[in-house]
Protein backbone atom coordinates (compact mmCIF):
# COMPACT_ATOMS: atom_id res chain seq x y z
CA UNK A 1 0.00 0.00 0.00
CA UNK A 2 1.16 3.54 -0.75
CA UNK A 3 2.33 5.67 2.14
CA UNK A 4 1.93 9.40 2.71
CA UNK A 5 3.50 11.88 5.09
CA UNK A 6 1.15 13.24 7.73
CA UNK A 7 1.52 16.99 7.28
CA UNK A 8 4.85 18.39 8.44
CA UNK A 9 5.40 15.53 10.89
CA UNK A 10 8.07 12.95 10.24
CA UNK A 11 5.38 10.28 10.21
CA UNK A 12 4.88 8.13 7.12
CA UNK A 13 1.59 6.24 7.19
CA UNK A 14 -0.57 4.15 4.90
CA UNK A 15 -2.81 6.19 2.61
CA UNK A 16 -5.83 4.84 4.48
CA UNK A 17 -6.04 4.22 8.21
CA UNK A 18 -8.13 2.27 10.69
CA UNK A 19 -10.92 3.76 12.79
CA UNK A 20 -11.22 2.01 16.14
CA UNK A 21 -14.89 2.44 17.12
CA UNK A 22 -16.47 -0.60 15.41
CA UNK A 23 -14.26 -3.14 17.19
CA UNK A 24 -15.77 -2.12 20.55
CA UNK A 25 -18.59 -4.72 20.50
CA UNK A 26 -16.45 -7.48 19.00
CA UNK A 27 -15.07 -10.26 21.19
CA UNK A 28 -11.41 -9.62 21.94
CA UNK A 29 -9.99 -12.41 19.76
CA UNK A 30 -12.17 -11.40 16.82
CA UNK A 31 -11.17 -7.75 17.15
CA UNK A 32 -7.49 -8.67 17.30
CA UNK A 33 -7.89 -10.83 14.20
CA UNK A 34 -9.47 -7.94 12.27
CA UNK A 35 -6.65 -5.57 13.26
CA UNK A 36 -3.96 -8.13 12.36
CA UNK A 37 -5.63 -8.61 8.97
CA UNK A 38 -5.40 -4.86 8.38
CA UNK A 39 -1.70 -5.01 9.20
CA UNK A 40 -1.25 -7.80 6.67
CA UNK A 41 -2.85 -5.57 4.02
CA UNK A 42 -0.39 -2.75 4.72
CA UNK A 43 -2.46 -0.55 7.04
CA UNK A 44 -0.06 1.19 9.42
CA UNK A 45 -2.19 3.99 10.93
CA UNK A 46 -4.62 3.19 13.75
CA UNK A 47 -6.90 5.73 15.41
CA UNK A 48 -8.83 5.26 18.63
CA UNK A 49 -9.79 7.24 21.74
CA UNK A 50 -9.84 6.87 25.49
CA UNK A 51 -13.64 7.10 25.48
CA UNK A 52 -13.99 4.21 23.00
CA UNK A 53 -14.22 1.77 25.94
CA UNK A 54 -12.43 -1.47 24.93
CA UNK A 55 -10.99 -0.20 21.63
CA UNK A 56 -7.61 0.85 23.04
CA UNK A 57 -7.16 -2.41 24.91
CA UNK A 58 -7.91 -4.52 21.82
CA UNK A 59 -5.64 -2.43 19.61
CA UNK A 60 -2.89 -2.67 22.22
CA UNK A 61 -2.97 -6.45 22.13
CA UNK A 62 -3.08 -6.60 18.33
CA UNK A 63 -0.38 -4.01 17.66
CA UNK A 64 2.13 -4.82 20.40
CA UNK A 65 4.19 -7.26 18.29
CA UNK A 66 4.56 -4.60 15.57
CA UNK A 67 4.67 -1.45 17.69
CA UNK A 68 7.74 -0.06 15.97
CA UNK A 69 6.14 -0.40 12.54
CA UNK A 70 2.77 1.21 13.21
CA UNK A 71 1.49 4.68 14.04
CA UNK A 72 -1.04 4.99 16.86
CA UNK A 73 -3.32 7.98 17.35
CA UNK A 74 -5.65 8.33 20.31
CA UNK A 75 -7.58 11.11 22.01
CA UNK A 76 -8.76 12.65 25.26
CA UNK A 77 -12.04 14.49 25.74
CA UNK A 78 -10.82 15.99 29.01
CA UNK A 79 -10.59 19.77 29.01
CA UNK A 80 -8.30 20.29 32.05
CA UNK A 81 -4.66 19.38 32.50
CA UNK A 82 -5.15 16.85 35.29
CA UNK A 83 -7.87 14.98 33.44
CA UNK A 84 -5.87 14.92 30.19
CA UNK A 85 -2.75 13.68 32.00
CA UNK A 86 -4.73 10.88 33.66
CA UNK A 87 -6.29 9.90 30.33
CA UNK A 88 -2.88 9.77 28.67
CA UNK A 89 -1.47 7.43 31.32
CA UNK A 90 -4.52 5.17 30.98
CA UNK A 91 -4.16 5.13 27.19
CA UNK A 92 -0.49 4.21 27.44
CA UNK A 93 -1.37 1.26 29.67
CA UNK A 94 -4.29 0.09 27.57
CA UNK A 95 -2.36 0.40 24.32
CA UNK A 96 0.65 -1.35 25.89
CA UNK A 97 3.06 1.27 24.60
CA UNK A 98 5.57 3.76 25.96
CA UNK A 99 4.52 6.51 23.57
CA UNK A 100 1.60 7.80 21.51
CA UNK A 101 2.46 8.98 18.01
CA UNK A 102 -0.44 11.43 17.67
CA UNK A 103 -2.36 12.51 20.76
CA UNK A 104 -5.48 14.48 19.94
CA UNK A 105 -7.75 16.77 21.91
CA UNK A 106 -11.12 15.19 21.22
CA UNK A 107 -14.25 16.85 19.81
CA UNK A 108 -13.20 20.46 20.35
CA UNK A 109 -16.23 21.76 18.48
CA UNK A 110 -17.10 25.15 19.93
CA UNK A 111 -15.35 28.32 21.06
CA UNK A 112 -15.74 27.56 24.77
CA UNK A 113 -14.17 24.11 24.42
CA UNK A 114 -11.20 25.56 22.54
CA UNK A 115 -10.71 28.24 25.19
CA UNK A 116 -10.85 25.61 27.93
CA UNK A 117 -8.19 23.33 26.45
CA UNK A 118 -5.83 26.23 25.67
CA UNK A 119 -6.25 28.12 28.94
CA UNK A 120 -3.66 27.88 31.75
CA UNK A 121 -4.33 24.57 33.44
CA UNK A 122 -6.10 23.31 30.30
CA UNK A 123 -5.64 20.00 28.54
CA UNK A 124 -3.10 21.37 26.07
CA UNK A 125 -0.76 22.25 28.91
CA UNK A 126 -0.59 18.63 30.06
CA UNK A 127 -0.28 17.28 26.53
CA UNK A 128 2.60 19.64 25.74
CA UNK A 129 4.43 18.52 28.88
CA UNK A 130 3.92 14.90 27.89
CA UNK A 131 5.32 15.63 24.43
CA UNK A 132 8.40 17.23 25.97
CA UNK A 133 8.78 14.13 28.17
CA UNK A 134 8.72 11.84 25.13
CA UNK A 135 5.33 10.26 25.82
CA UNK A 136 3.77 11.95 22.77
CA UNK A 137 5.34 12.65 19.40
CA UNK A 138 2.79 15.06 17.92
CA UNK A 139 -0.31 16.90 19.12
CA UNK A 140 -3.53 16.94 17.14
CA UNK A 141 -7.10 18.10 17.50
CA UNK A 142 -10.42 16.63 16.38
CA UNK A 143 -13.45 18.78 15.71
CA UNK A 144 -16.85 18.86 14.02
CA UNK A 145 -16.99 22.65 13.64
CA UNK A 146 -15.29 24.45 10.78
CA UNK A 147 -15.02 27.85 12.57
CA UNK A 148 -13.58 26.20 15.70
CA UNK A 149 -11.15 24.10 13.70
CA UNK A 150 -9.97 27.18 11.79
CA UNK A 151 -9.41 29.03 15.07
CA UNK A 152 -7.46 26.07 16.43
CA UNK A 153 -5.22 25.84 13.37
CA UNK A 154 -4.48 29.56 13.48
CA UNK A 155 -2.87 29.08 16.91
CA UNK A 156 -0.11 27.05 15.26
CA UNK A 157 -0.20 24.59 18.17
CA UNK A 158 -1.49 21.50 16.37
CA UNK A 159 0.28 19.23 13.90
CA UNK A 160 -2.80 17.24 12.85
CA UNK A 161 -6.49 17.86 12.37
CA UNK A 162 -9.18 15.17 12.40
CA UNK A 163 -12.43 16.25 10.78
CA UNK A 164 -15.49 14.63 9.14
CA UNK A 165 -15.10 14.36 5.38
CA UNK A 166 -17.13 12.54 2.75
CA UNK A 167 -19.17 13.46 -0.29
CA UNK A 168 -22.09 14.77 1.77
CA UNK A 169 -19.83 16.62 4.23
CA UNK A 170 -17.44 18.32 1.84
CA UNK A 171 -17.54 21.92 3.12
CA UNK A 172 -14.01 21.65 4.59
CA UNK A 173 -12.52 21.91 1.08
CA UNK A 174 -13.63 25.56 0.88
CA UNK A 175 -11.49 27.07 3.65
CA UNK A 176 -10.49 24.63 6.38
CA UNK A 177 -8.48 22.12 4.39
CA UNK A 178 -6.64 24.78 2.33
CA UNK A 179 -5.63 26.44 5.62
CA UNK A 180 -4.44 23.09 6.99
CA UNK A 181 -2.37 22.27 3.91
CA UNK A 182 -0.96 25.79 3.81
CA UNK A 183 0.26 25.31 7.37
CA UNK A 184 1.39 21.72 6.72
CA UNK A 185 -1.10 20.30 9.20
CA UNK A 186 -1.84 16.63 8.56
CA UNK A 187 -5.51 15.96 7.79
CA UNK A 188 -7.23 12.83 9.09
CA UNK A 189 -10.67 12.23 7.59
CA UNK A 190 -13.17 10.77 10.03
CA UNK A 191 -16.53 9.38 8.93
CA UNK A 192 -15.54 8.61 5.32
CA UNK A 193 -18.73 6.54 5.12
CA UNK A 194 -20.84 9.16 6.88
CA UNK A 195 -20.88 7.29 10.17
CA UNK A 196 -22.38 4.26 8.41
CA UNK A 197 -25.03 6.30 6.61
CA UNK A 198 -23.39 5.90 3.19
CA UNK A 199 -23.50 2.34 1.88
CA UNK A 200 -21.70 2.83 -1.44
CA UNK A 201 -18.09 2.36 -0.38
CA UNK A 202 -17.01 2.63 -4.02
CA UNK A 203 -18.45 6.14 -4.31
CA UNK A 204 -17.08 7.20 -0.92
CA UNK A 205 -13.51 6.21 -1.63
CA UNK A 206 -13.49 7.29 -5.26
CA UNK A 207 -14.48 10.70 -3.91
CA UNK A 208 -11.79 10.63 -1.23
CA UNK A 209 -9.12 9.66 -3.75
CA UNK A 210 -9.71 13.05 -5.36
CA UNK A 211 -8.32 14.53 -2.12
CA UNK A 212 -5.08 12.59 -1.49
CA UNK A 213 -3.98 15.04 1.22
CA UNK A 214 -6.71 13.57 3.47
CA UNK A 215 -6.03 10.24 5.20
CA UNK A 216 -9.42 8.55 5.74
CA UNK A 217 -9.94 6.31 8.76
CA UNK A 218 -12.92 4.06 8.00
CA UNK A 219 -14.30 2.18 10.96
CA UNK A 220 -13.66 -1.51 10.39
CA UNK A 221 -15.34 -4.44 12.12
CA UNK A 222 -14.92 -7.23 9.55
CA UNK A 223 -12.11 -8.36 7.27
CA UNK A 224 -14.31 -8.19 4.17
CA UNK A 225 -14.90 -4.46 4.78
CA UNK A 226 -11.22 -3.53 4.67
CA UNK A 227 -10.64 -5.95 1.78
CA UNK A 228 -13.14 -4.01 -0.32
CA UNK A 229 -11.62 -0.64 0.57
CA UNK A 230 -8.04 -1.73 -0.04
CA UNK A 231 -9.02 -3.12 -3.44
CA UNK A 232 -10.44 0.30 -4.36
CA UNK A 233 -7.04 1.81 -3.59
CA UNK A 234 -5.07 -0.87 -5.40
CA UNK A 235 -7.12 -0.24 -8.52
CA UNK A 236 -8.22 3.38 -8.27
CA UNK A 237 -10.92 4.56 -10.65
CA UNK A 238 -12.09 8.13 -11.29
CA UNK A 239 -15.66 9.13 -10.60
CA UNK A 240 -17.77 8.55 -13.68
CA UNK A 241 -20.76 10.52 -14.88
CA UNK A 242 -23.02 7.84 -13.41
CA UNK A 243 -21.15 8.11 -10.11
CA UNK A 244 -21.70 11.87 -9.94
CA UNK A 245 -25.42 11.36 -10.58
CA UNK A 246 -25.58 8.72 -7.85
CA UNK A 247 -23.82 11.06 -5.41
CA UNK A 248 -26.25 13.88 -6.15
CA UNK A 249 -29.19 11.52 -5.61
CA UNK A 250 -27.80 10.42 -2.25
CA UNK A 251 -27.14 14.02 -1.22
CA UNK A 252 -30.72 14.91 -2.07
CA UNK A 253 -32.11 11.91 -0.18
CA UNK A 254 -30.04 12.54 2.94
CA UNK A 255 -30.66 16.29 3.14
CA UNK A 256 -28.79 18.72 5.36
CA UNK A 257 -30.13 17.77 8.79
CA UNK A 258 -29.12 14.18 9.31
CA UNK A 259 -27.77 12.20 12.24
CA UNK A 260 -24.07 11.44 11.89
CA UNK A 261 -24.33 8.61 14.45
CA UNK A 262 -21.48 9.94 16.58
CA UNK A 263 -23.74 9.31 19.61
CA UNK A 264 -22.32 12.21 21.60
CA UNK A 265 -25.95 12.92 22.49
CA UNK A 266 -26.20 9.59 24.31
CA UNK A 267 -27.16 8.39 26.80
CA UNK A 268 -30.40 10.32 27.12
CA UNK A 269 -31.30 10.77 30.82
CA UNK A 270 -34.91 9.90 29.93
CA UNK A 271 -33.98 6.78 27.99
CA UNK A 272 -34.81 8.05 24.49
CA UNK A 273 -32.92 6.01 21.89
CA UNK A 274 -31.99 9.10 19.90
CA UNK A 275 -29.58 7.74 17.31
CA UNK A 276 -31.82 4.77 16.49
CA UNK A 277 -34.89 6.99 16.05
CA UNK A 278 -32.99 9.31 13.74
CA UNK A 279 -32.02 6.38 11.50
CA UNK A 280 -35.63 6.01 10.32
CA UNK A 281 -35.30 7.82 6.99
CA UNK A 282 -32.22 5.95 5.69
CA UNK A 283 -33.68 2.67 7.00
CA UNK A 284 -36.96 3.30 5.22
CA UNK A 285 -35.15 3.71 1.91
CA UNK A 286 -33.67 0.21 1.97
CA UNK A 287 -36.03 -1.86 4.13
CA UNK A 288 -39.64 -2.93 3.80
CA UNK A 289 -42.27 -1.31 6.01
CA UNK A 290 -42.53 -4.46 8.08
CA UNK A 291 -38.78 -4.62 8.61
CA UNK A 292 -38.67 -0.93 9.58
CA UNK A 293 -41.44 -1.44 12.12
CA UNK A 294 -39.77 -4.52 13.54
CA UNK A 295 -36.30 -2.96 13.73
CA UNK A 296 -37.20 0.49 15.06
CA UNK A 297 -40.54 -0.05 16.80
CA UNK A 298 -39.11 -0.31 20.32
CA UNK A 299 -36.86 2.71 19.79
CA UNK A 300 -39.77 4.79 18.53
CA UNK A 301 -41.74 4.08 21.69
CA UNK A 302 -39.03 5.84 23.71
CA UNK A 303 -39.69 9.17 21.95
CA UNK A 304 -42.69 9.68 24.21
CA UNK A 305 -40.26 9.95 27.13
CA UNK A 306 -38.63 13.10 25.70
CA UNK A 307 -39.17 16.15 27.94
CA UNK A 308 -37.31 18.50 25.58
CA UNK A 309 -34.69 19.30 28.21
CA UNK A 310 -32.23 20.22 25.46
CA UNK A 311 -29.32 18.26 26.92
CA UNK A 312 -28.85 16.25 23.73
CA UNK A 313 -28.83 19.39 21.58
CA UNK A 314 -26.14 20.94 23.76
CA UNK A 315 -23.98 17.85 23.23
CA UNK A 316 -24.56 17.52 19.49
CA UNK A 317 -21.46 18.76 17.60
CA UNK A 318 -23.62 19.33 14.51
CA UNK A 319 -26.16 21.57 16.27
CA UNK A 320 -29.06 19.43 15.13
CA UNK A 321 -32.56 20.35 16.39
CA UNK A 322 -32.87 16.90 17.92
CA UNK A 323 -36.18 17.46 19.73
CA UNK A 324 -37.85 18.52 16.49
CA UNK A 325 -36.24 15.67 14.55
CA UNK A 326 -37.49 13.13 17.09
CA UNK A 327 -41.05 14.37 16.60
CA UNK A 328 -40.70 14.36 12.80
CA UNK A 329 -39.35 10.82 12.76
CA UNK A 330 -42.05 9.58 15.13
CA UNK A 331 -44.76 11.09 12.91
CA UNK A 332 -43.16 9.45 9.87
CA UNK A 333 -42.99 6.13 11.69
CA UNK A 334 -46.71 6.33 12.48
CA UNK A 335 -47.33 6.72 8.75
CA UNK A 336 -45.38 3.51 8.14
CA UNK A 337 -47.30 1.77 10.92
CA UNK A 338 -50.56 2.46 9.08
CA UNK A 339 -49.31 0.92 5.83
Amino acid sequence: MKTVRLGATAIEISEIGFGGIPIIPLPRDEAVSVVRHCLDLGITFFDTANMYTTSEEKLGIALKPDRGNVVIATKTAQRDARGAADHLELSLRQLQTDWIDVYQLHNVSNEDALKQVLAPGGAYEAVAKARDAGKIRFIGISSHSIPTAIAALKTGLFQTLQFPFNFIENDPVQELFPLATQNQVGIIGMKPLGGGLLERADLCFKFLQQHPYVVPIPGIRAEKEIDEIVELYRNPQPLSGADFKAIETIRSDVGEKFCHRCEYCMPCPQGVQISSVLMLRPAAKRLSCENVKGWLGAAMETVEKCIECGECEQKCPYNLPISDLLKENLALFHQYARL
